[in-house]
């Protein structure tokens, strides 16, 4: 505000005029009026409107907003507006909340696939563990390894090992090849025995007598017979078991005893029954072929262990290795007289030692309608002939004798 200037000596000074204290807020609000109206015509310039450096005032006619700016025309033109990057939001999960990825990151088509896999290949392996198990329950070979192990003395690694077997086999009922079992061992250690009581359970549980065969060497085919005539016999007989058995779904059983009478001729037909080339019902079959071949070998063996006293910790392993070498030695006994040996399962029969003939004599006697008297039974087993060896007594003919003797009671 505009005020008078005073003079030099106060004490004369004139009173102030009214005129000065009122003309000065009327000239300022006319400087403010002025200073609004000049920001009112006033407009922004955009980039690039062709002003020149140190332009003041903007371009007339202009439409679009603009700004006052000091750089030059080149360096707006050169200058190209950024994209804003787009910030990816933050996913913030609460404290007491599970933290897991989005569904579309660990669920995809082929994880399903994958899994769908993986349950139809784990249904398709329990439905043949099932079917295994069914097709074994169909020949109760529990049954048959309880009847074998209480009617046959002396022979519980001969019984498991032809359990074994036969479970292994009949545990399917689709095969590339027949199942030949071959019993080797002296006479009168139980192999006959064995062959019966594998005919009699399969007859049971097949329901259907005619899938059992039992030959009998020299009964079928004795020595006055033509051995041709025997062997086209043979064969027309086994390719009618095992047609009827490929038609009821059943596995037949044939049981040849004596094989050891058999001409070259017979074996040769066995050997030919049992090749891949033949069809494909002849593959479902369990021969079980008997014989005394190699039982001499079966009693050097017995009497050379017999002497043997292994550690008793040892005592299996030795047995278990003992009589792998005697069934490796046996079969390259067998293979040198006829290669029908060559695809057989050896299991050979040991010597019946003392004890087990008295439990023979004991059966035998409890079965034609006498007492089993233990005393009896060894006076009745101390008149046959025993291998002495190491303190231990061997039957020379096992069990052979035992009918003979009880009959004569």
């Amino acid at each position: 505000m505009d005020r008078g200037q005073p003079s030099a000596e106060p004490a004369a000074a004139a009173p102030r005029a009214p005129g000065p204290s009122v003309m000065a807020p009327l000239r300022a609000v006319v400087r403010l009026r002025r200073r609004v109206c000049l920001l009112r015509k006033r407009r922004p310039l955009t980039p690039g409107a062709g002003l020149d450096a140190g332009a003041l005032a903007p371009r007339a006619g202009a439409d679009q907003p603009q700004f006052f700016t000091f750089d030059g025309p080149a360096e707006l033109a050169s200058r190209t507006p950024r994209k804003k990057r787009r910030r990816s939001r933050v996913v913030l999960y609460p404290d007491t909340a599970r933290r897991s990825r989005p569904r579309a990151e660990h669920h995809s088509r082929a994880q399903s696939c994958l899994l769908l896999l993986v349950a139809i290949v784990g249904f398709q392996v329990l439905n043949a563990i099932e079917n295994l198990d069914d097709n074994a329950l169909r020949y109760d070979l529990d049954g048959l390894e309880k009847a074998l192990q209480r009617a046959v003395f002396g022979q519980p690694a001969a019984v498991g090992r032809l359990v074994a077997l036969l479970r292994d086999y009949l545990s399917t009922h689709v095969h590339s090849r027949p199942l030949l079992l071959a019993l080797h061992g002296p006479s009168g250690v139980g192999k006959s025995h064995v062959g019966r009581l594998l005919a009699r359970h399969f007859r049971a549980v097949l329901e259907d007598s005619a899938l059992v065969v039992q030959y009998h060497a020299r009964h079928h085919c004795p020595s006055t017979r033509a051995p041709q005539d025997c062997r086209e016999e043979l064969a027309r007989h086994v390719a009618d078991v095992v047609a009827r058995a490929e038609a009821e779904e059943k596995t037949p059983l044939l049981v040849l005893d004596e094989v050891e009478q058999m001409p070259p001729a017979l074996l040769d037909e066995l050997h030919g029954l049992l090749q891949p080339q033949r069809p494909h019902r002849f593959h479902n079959a369990v021969y079980v072929l008997l014989s005394s071949a190699g039982g001499a070998e079966v009693t050097r063996f017995v009497l050379q262990n017999a002497s043997r006293t292994p550690a008793p910790h040892a005592d299996r392993a030795h047995r278990a290795r003992a009589e792998e070498e005697l069934r490796a030695g046996l079969k390259a006994l067998l293979v040198r007289g006829h290669p029908l040996w060559e695809a057989a399962a050896v299991v050979p029969f040991l010597l019946l030692d003392k004890q087990d003939v008295v439990s023979c004599f004991r059966d035998e006697m409890a079965g034609e309608g006498f007492f089993p008297e233990q005393a009896r039974a060894e006076l009745l087993a101390a008149q046959l002939s025993y291998y002495r060896v190491a303190g231990r007594e061997f039957a020379v003919t096992g069990c052979k004798q035992v009918v003979a003797r009880v009959n004569l009671l």
